[in-house]
């Protein structure tokens, strides 16, 4: 419940600062009341910060009553701040309405009534919480500190199961033997990494035992640190087990440290430290271990790559998912015998061996219960259905909980973030821009001064990566992390924590249910990321006019959905239905029917997203000027078509802080006021199809001094960037290319992408890049020129230090590669796709150099295949 009830309180707190923001105040009868409101709130984040893993007595239902008020005190805010905006609304369209003032009156009244409830129960959550930590302090210290258990020494190895061989682990045996015994005195830490149940543990039980290893080290200790340790244990244990005698358990800490310093000193020696989970436990224990340049070795087991970073190896080993033979072979020596093996079974077993995702200790699970099956077709093909379910279910000790125990091993404020990865599909890929997104709209993330919450997102989810919780599968060019996906088991896990938790039912959106008018209504169901969302229609109908139509069950397991909708205009309409918890909207529209946004998106006062998709190119969107009344909203995004920013009133002057990103902008006027409105734009993407140059301010936009990613298009001139740049992209601008330069001198520029358009071939500039700027293009790691009426390039090394690949598209008039690229030192791949044979030619020739260097690694691809010699 704690996971579920810190979601609930951080969301709140973002709902708190969005309701104070200079927009909205207006709208609060006392805003003294909200910052005390807020204030009691901030002590309930920061006690199950702290409090969360502890397990106190009776605490469990007040952490339940901390989820159901912060839910209250949401849905208080959020109805009376919809009250204010609808009768604003109805006011301004109708000054007959004499009862507005009244209404407004007693709609503040009673929500100062219902603040005051919510902060009466607050105080009483807080009361009860500060008695059951007072009393837990006082049990806590009349009760002896707890001996936890240890394993240590060289003849009390963990083990699991029977063990024949060293299956799937052959050439990992080979490495890490390596590792240990190559020719280095100097003592070296040996780190290997990866999520539980990968196979850590095993592979260096098998290096410990192995006869090389045990010949080559004259003391060999093993010892487990795990969560939860006691130093002066272990060290008892350890020097227990190396054959120290005496009366040690008076000895001090410090004592017993100098102790096994001692007995170490002089000897070549090998320190298991098995599953540690932070700094703190290297830390504890590396001042008992000598350095007598002898050779000596510490071997580190962990699922944090931080921890194995922190310790200073160059010789970390990370442990992958073993291939499918490897599984096969494992999942063989656990289930069969010589005598049961059958081809019938071998063939479901290699689909049951598929199924593990090459995680060891799922394949030795699911081999164990196989063996001690009756060996029929029939049972083998139910557990090839089942193996997740039985890899969770059929050996708790052995699985589940080594994996659960990376979850417990989380800070609360990264579960929320963990445990949403249970709502996707098995294998699916989660785009990284969009899940960190998603984790923004749920409200999941603590605010950090300083930071945007885009920010803050990669940071979990790279705290996650770092964790082994979250998997890479796919990065972008230049390395960046663009998909990534959880193990089937650790989906599960999520999914049944979520469940245990009550995540899943956080109540934070209202279902709303429409008559369905039309009687050949086809209902669609779309899903979105993780989210079942139903399709909204609005069409229009002869009987009853303009009515939008749509019917919404609600969802007890998952009513989070309606964060994220979908709506599909098929008709004209005068609102839009006010979803008010409503944060992220995707719109598509039809061709055949003009497309006019309400000015009723200002009641949507959560929304964080508006995506809109045209059917027509020929149809541009009008936002109504509402839209700069929304400081919640942080992307608006037109695909096709594009959309008309509305003009800025200046007497009432909002600063949208949060936007970031604004795609399909035509003809952008970029007025002082304009960059004084998006401070902290991140992304810009524009085009321009009316002629006044002048008029669109385009100088300003290098007052942007937080955007990252630029893209403009049809623009006739240069003009000056911000230095914030990382990507531009310019799709037919006729900048002549002697003006490059103020592009060459872009500091943090690392990707840039030149598009043709057709009027590009019909310029009068020039053909001709010959004089690239030395020194020019510093951080620039991708070039892309498509299209372009470009006949000569001369580049060298100078002109592009860093620059990793090289993109050549539609090119059939440039007549050659320049052979200087091939000299830049970080170049790794050249693209050339529907090129003049020349450049074809030229880019071998570059590609057939690099081999004669021996630089393997380079990669030349040409018309999409890669070219081998």
């Amino acid at each position: 419940m704690a996971v579920a009830a810190y979601a609930s309180v951080i969301n709140l707190l973002h709902v708190l600062d969005q309701i104070q923001h200079p927009v909205r105040r207006r709208l609060l009868p006392n805003t003294k009341q909200i910052e005390t409101l807020q204030e009691k709130v901030h002590f309930l984040q920061e006690f199950l910060e702290l409090h969360s893993p502890t397990k106190i007595e009776g605490i469990e239902d007040l952490v339940k009553q901390i989820t159901e008020v912060a839910n209250e005190a949401e849905d208080v805010i959020n109805s009376h701040v919809v009250d204010q905006l609808r009768q604003e609304y109805e006011h301004k369209t109708d000054d007959t309405n004499d009862d507005h003032v009244v209404n407004m009156e007693f709609s503040s009244s009673s929500f100062c009534q219902d603040i005051d409830k919510v902060i009466e129960k607050i105080d009483s959550i807080k009361e009860q919480l500060l008695t059951m930590v007072k009393a837990e302090g006082k049990v806590a210290q009349e009760q002896q500190p707890p001996i936890v258990s240890v394993r240590a020494g060289s003849s009390t190895l963990p083990s699991r199961g029977k063990s024949t061989g060293v299956v799937g682990f052959d050439e990992r045996l080979i490495q890490i033997k390596e590792l240990l015994t190559r020719d280095q005195p100097n003592l070296q830490i040996i780190p290997i990494v990866g999520m539980g149940g990968i196979g850590k543990t095993t592979l260096a039980r098998f290096v410990f035992q192995d006869k090389y290893v045990v010949e080559k080290f004259d003391k060999r200790v093993w010892f487990t640190i795990s969560q939860e340790y006691s130093v002066h244990e272990i060290l008892l244990s350890v020097l227990h087990d190396i054959g120290v005698v005496g009366d040690l358990k008076n000895k001090t800490l410090a004592e017993l440290k100098l102790q096994l310093h001692q007995e170490l000193s002089g000897r070549r020696y090998l320190i298991v430290m098995d599953d540690l989970w932070s700094t703190n436990g290297w830390d504890d224990f590396k001042s008992s271990f000598p350095n007598y340049r002898n050779g000596s070795r510490v071997m580190v087991t962990t699922r944090l790559n931080d921890v194995a970073v922190s310790l200073g190896s160059q010789n970390t080993y990370t442990m992958d998912f073993l291939d499918e033979d490897n599984s096969w072979n494992l999942l063989c020596e656990k289930a069969f015998t010589q005598a049961n093996r059958s081809a019938e079974l071998e063939e479901i077993g290699k689909r049951i061996a598929k199924s593990c995702k090459g995680l060891p200790l799922a394949i030795v699970v699911i081999g164990g219960l196989l063996a001690k099956s009756n060996m029929t077709q029939e049972y083998w093909e139910f557990v090839a259905k089942k193996v997740n379910l039985l890899v969770s279910s059929e050996n708790d000790e052995d699985c589940s909980k080594i994996l659960l125990l990376s979850y417990n091993h989380l800070p609360i404020h990264l579960k929320p973030c963990f445990l949403y990865m249970g709502f996707f599909p098995e294998d699916y890929e989660s785009k990284v821009y969009d899940l960190t997104k998603s984790w923004v709209v749920e409200g999941f993330l603590k605010p950090v001064k300083g930071k945007s919450l885009e920010e803050v997102a990669n940071e979990y989810l790279k705290d996650l990566i770092e964790r082994n919780l979250i998997l890479v599968c796919k990065r972008g060019s230049l390395g960046e992390i663009e998909r990534c996906v959880v193990h089937d088991l650790l989906r599960d896990l999520c999914w049944r924590e979520s469940q245990k938790e009550h995540f899943a039912s956080i109540p934070k959106s209202q279902a709303i249910n429409f008559i369905d008018l039309k009687e050949d209504f086809i209902h669609e169901h779309r899903c979105y990321l993780c989210r079942d969302v139903d399709d909204i229609h609005c069409y229009r109908n002869k009987s009853f006019g303009y009515q939008l139509v749509t019917s919404i069950p609600s969802r007890v397991a998952d009513p989070q959905c309606y964060h994220h909708l979908l709506v599909k205009f098929q008709g004209y309409y005068n609102e839009l239905p006010i979803y008010t918890k409503l944060r992220r909207l995707f719109v598509y529209t039809f061709k055949e029917l003009p497309f006019v946004f309400p000015s009723t998106i200002s009641q949507l006062w959560n929304l964080h997203t508006l995506f809109i998709e045209n059917s027509s190119s020929s149809q541009v969107i009008n936002l109504p000027s509402e839209i700069w009344k929304m400081p919640q909203l942080r992307n608006v995004s037109v695909r096709v078509g594009g959309f008309y920013l509305p003009q800025i009133d200046k007497k009432d002057f909002i600063v949208q802080e949060n936007l970031h990103t604004l795609v399909g902008v035509n003809d952008f006027t970029c007025t002082k006021n304009v960059v004084k409105r998006i401070p902290n734009l991140k992304e810009l993407k524009i085009a321009y199809y009316r002629r006044d140059w002048s008029y669109y301010c385009l100088h300003n936009i290098a007052k942007l001094h937080k955007l990252e990613s630029l893209s403009i298009g049809n623009w006739k001139s240069t003009f000056a960037f911000p230095c914030s740049l990382k990507k531009l992209e310019l799709n037919g601008c006729r900048i002549p290319w002697e003006d490059m330069t103020v592009i060459a001198s872009l500091p943090n520029l690392e990707i840039l992408l030149l598009y043709d358009a057709e009027a590009m071939e019909h310029s009068s500039l020039t053909h001709e890049w010959i004089n690239p700027v030395e020194g020019g293009f510093r951080q620039l790691k991708f070039l892309l020129i498509c299209g372009i009426n470009l006949k000569r390039w001369r580049a060298e090394s100078i002109h592009f230090p860093k620059l990793e690949i090289l993109q050549l598209r539609l090119m059939d008039k440039l007549e050659e590669t320049p052979s200087g690229i091939g000299e830049i030192e970080t170049l790794r791949k050249i693209e050339v796709n529907r090129c003049s044979s020349s450049v074809v030619e030229s880019a071998v020739e570059i590609y057939e150099e690099q081999q004669s260097f021996g630089n393997e690694e380079f990669q030349l691809f040409i018309d999409y295949k890669r070219y081998q010699t």
